[in-house]
């Protein structure tokens, strides 16, 4: 079983700002987590139905539920948390989500 941390970030009002305070900034803030083992990023992101609601999807992973909380209760958890208030004057409609995988299904 894994951890997971999911960030959905809405279309940024200023793109270049967004992307250069997530490049130079977030991701270096989040990759200090100790027990973060990785940190994906996915653009151009497609709904199946629907209108497309996100811009940038963040997946964070961890070995364990509690790996994840203790990185959260970290300094550098919280300075993280934090810089998701800057980023969301340009994104404000940002989600997240933990969650733990179960079990994988294979056809």
């Amino acid at each position: 079983m894994t951890a997971r941390f999911l960030v959905l970030w809405s279309p940024p009002t200023d793109v270049q700002a967004f992307e250069a305070h997530y490049a130079e900034v977030h991701i270096p803030l989040a990759n200090r987590l100790p027990r973060l083992r990785s940190y994906t990023v996915s653009r151009n992101v497609r709904l199946v139905r629907g209108e497309t609601p996100y811009y940038l999807v963040g997946e964070l992973e961890w070995d364990s539920l509690e790996d994840q909380r203790e990185d959260f209760r970290s300094d550098e958890g919280r300075a993280t948390a934090q810089d998701v208030e800057v980023l969301s004057q340009w994104s404000p409609g940002v989600l997240s989500m933990t969650y733990e995988t179960e079990e994988t299904h294979r056809g």
